[in-house]
């Protein structure tokens, strides 16, 4: 059987052939472009979505704050922080062994005290042996002893004046005097049992300080130091303030903690921390500084924890209140956006809720 070229005159069929050429090609192009287009495949069911996310959240990595007191029987709640409270030493434990049951791994710990006479301007019982940390510390480890327990190491809660560390006449950081106090603290908290110190209070040089001071006291082996290390400045620190009462008495902290657009100085101060002995870089707050978070990942080799703050947590609540979202719904979109970014620790005020949510499966935190 003569082919359509041979049927036509010579002169027509080379042109014939070319043309059918040219359509077989326009027809594997098409082919290969509609499927390259097909994507909706890979992630047509729950378990397939959970693939395509880099990382998944588990219970091992948040970690949940603990607001305790130097009043044992303390429990009262936050009225800016809807669901958390103010702990005492007897009345944390039966509400930690709720969430230890159900599989939480971490907890941070910051001292509230709030008896009469603690507060002076060096603040000299950050790290009294009674006090709240140091008893939290011992209780928790008592009864769980493989509960992941880190401090926040600053000085604010405790003096006078609100600020963040040791003060000149002018009202400015005493840089020395407050590394040293702040290293001192830190080593207390170590020596009673601490996975984990944190320091927060931004002064320059205190990582440097904290880690040879745990060397000196053969603790750098088992004693991990997560830094505050990008620890921006801003307005959402609120509630945090009103729940362990370190609001400072005058001015603010806009000359230790970063700016809000200083994305270079956060890099330097990151890099300056891992320099230094950091064994883990945090970034506060989180949804805001998701770049951060990204550079942070991409210039280290430490986990990266981030902090959702209580300003962050506050405005969850108060919007999912209105309806303008889904509570749960608005909290996975949060989490999943800190992992992408690089997040592997996320201390947040919604673990409880994140370690039922997560044992239900249902969702991206499946």
């Amino acid at each position: 059987m003569q082919s359509v070229a041979d049927r036509l005159h010579p002169d027509v069929a080379g042109i014939a052939v070319v043309g059918q050429a040219a359509e077989s090609c326009d027809c594997k192009q098409a082919r290969m472009t509609e499927i390259s287009s097909i994507l909706q495949g890979g992630y047509h069911t729950n378990l397939s979505r959970q693939w395509q996310a880099e990382r998944q959240l588990t219970k091992g990595a948040i970690m949940y704050p603990l607001f305790m007191t130097d009043s044992d029987d303390e429990c009262s709640p936050i009225a800016s922080l809807p669901n958390q409270k103010r702990w005492g030493v007897k009345k944390v434990i039966p509400m930690v062994e709720e969430l230890v049951k159900r599989g939480l791994r971490s907890v941070i710990i910051f001292g509230v005290p709030l008896k009469d006479g603690v507060k002076d301007a060096v603040a000299s019982k950050a790290d009294d042996q009674n006090g709240p940390v140091i008893s939290t510390i011992r209780a928790l480890k008592a009864r769980w002893p493989t509960l992941f327990i880190a401090c926040d190491v600053c000085l604010c809660e405790y003096t006078s004046h609100g600020h963040c560390g040791v003060l000149h006449e002018d009202g400015s950081l005493n840089q020395p005097k407050s590394v040293a106090r702040i290293a001192q603290v830190a080593l207390n908290y170590a020596l009673a049992g601490a996975d984990c110190v944190a320091p927060s209070d931004m002064n320059d040089g205190r990582v440097r300080a904290i880690k040879q001071s745990l060397m000196h006291h053969n603790l750098a082996h088992r004693v991990l130091l997560m830094s505050y290390a990008a620890k921006f400045a801003g307005c959402l620190y609120g509630p945090f303030r009103d729940a362990a009462g370190s609001a400072p008495e005058f001015g603010d902290r806009k000359c230790y903690q970063l700016p809000p657009g200083a994305r270079g100085l956060a890099d330097r101060a990151i890099r300056r921390d891992l320099d230094e002995g950091a064994d883990i870089i945090m970034v506060k707050p989180s949804s805001a500084y998701l770049d951060i978070i990204a550079d942070a990942s991409r210039i280290s080799n430490v986990p990266i924890a981030t902090y959702q703050v209580s300003g962050e947590f506050a405005m969850i609540h108060a919007a999912a209140e209105k309806g303008v979202f889904d509570l749960r719904a608005m909290v996975e979109q949060t989490m999943d956006g800190l992992l992408r970014a690089g997040a592997r620790i996320i201390i947040s005020y919604f673990t409880p809720e994140l370690l039922t949510w997560i044992d239900e499966g249902n969702g991206p935190l499946a």
